[in-house]
């Protein structure tokens, strides 16, 4: 049974090959297996954990590239299931200089948004030490119900549990609902991880230590924010600051944040849980996760992307050098 188990879409990402070009403007694609919560599945297990992945994919071309994908890369796929007559979901992405980038999903409805509550195997997810998950499956029923679900069997058999409110302003109708959703999730997560540019969006603050009070007010313990290329800052309650990044010529930054949650989650999910991280130690893990998104940058794709612990080490110690 894996240690870490993460839940949400998995789908197909065409991103842009030229940077500053939109959506409208049709640039060209490459394809690649895409998900943020299957991007950390995968970047779980680059470092050496055993990850299970939990979602839905149709039964097309498209949803089995996705499961040889994961099947390669060592992830469990025994609770992906398969949509009859629904797609694979695909999002195009256009890629900016600036690090931001425009999505356009295509699912109507897309095969991860079909997950049931009833589809989560209750004993598959207990066995594990880790649960992940993101908001974009909490976008639609069933999958937000079905997620949902899953967070609370994870948290009440005292797993770890992980959370990633990333915002898609494309997936919802209405942004007030959007916000309930997510922030109805906080409480079930002794983790969170926001992107600098979703911040203010979730928390309805710019400032890092204001917005990182009201989440931790909910109950998770731990709060990240990554800023791109000036690194991240966390915040426990009793210690918090900035960690610097690392410098590099990025090519792709789609998926930075995936290799930063993974990377993260790897020394964390061996902590013990409700127990408070000296800060030297935390300074060390996000100084790691730092480490892995940069890395990530510097290759296109985001699967293909990811560093196994062996690259990462390697990178910290020659930027060390």
């Amino acid at each position: 049974m894996p240690e870490a188990i993460t839940l949400g879409e998995l789908l197909v990402d065409f991103v842009s090959i030229d940077k500053d070009v939109s959506l409208a403007g049709l640039p060209s694609f490459a394809g690649a297996a895409g998900g943020a919560p299957a991007n950390v599945a995968v970047g779980l297990a680059r470092l050496g954990v055993s990850a299970g992945f939990v979602g839905k994919i149709g039964g097309d071309p498209f949803g089995e590239f996705l499961r040889r994908v994961l099947d390669g890369e060592g992830v469990d796929t025994g609770s992906l299931r398969i949509a009859p007559g629904a797609r694979t979901t695909l999002a195009f992405v256009a890629t900016r200089s600036d690090g931001q980038k425009d999505i356009c999903f295509y699912r109507n409805p897309g095969a991860d948004m079909l997950l049931t509550a009833d589809e989560i195997n209750r004993d598959y997810l207990q066995s594990a030490r880790l649960f992940h998950f993101g908001s974009v499956s909490l976008s639609r029923s069933p999958a937000r119900e079905a997620t949902m679900h899953g967070a609370m069997v994870a948290r009440d058999a005292g797993l770890i549990v992980s959370y990633d409110p990333n915002w898609r302003p494309s997936l919802w109708d209405d942004e007030l609902d959007a916000k309930g959703h997510l922030w109805e999730a906080m409480p079930l997560a002794d983790v969170v991880h926001c992107a600098e540019e979703e911040w203010e969006f979730v928390t309805g603050t710019s400032d890092l230590e204001t917005g990182a009070h009201a989440i931790l007010s909910a109950g998770p313990k731990l709060v990240v924010v990554t800023l791109g290329e000036r690194g991240c800052y966390y915040d426990n309650g009793d210690s918090r600051g900035a960690v610097a990044g690392f410098r590099v010529e990025a090519v792709d930054p789609l998926g930075a944040g995936d290799a930063f949650v993974a990377a993260m989650l790897s020394q964390l999910m061996y902590a013990p849980r409700g127990e408070a991280l000296p800060d030297a130690r935390l300074r060390e893990i996000m100084r790691y996760a730092n480490a892995a998104g940069a890395l990530t940058c510097t290759r296109r794709g985001v699967i293909p992307s990811l560093p196994s612990a062996g690259q990462l080490e390697e990178f910290i110690r020659s930027d060390a050098g």
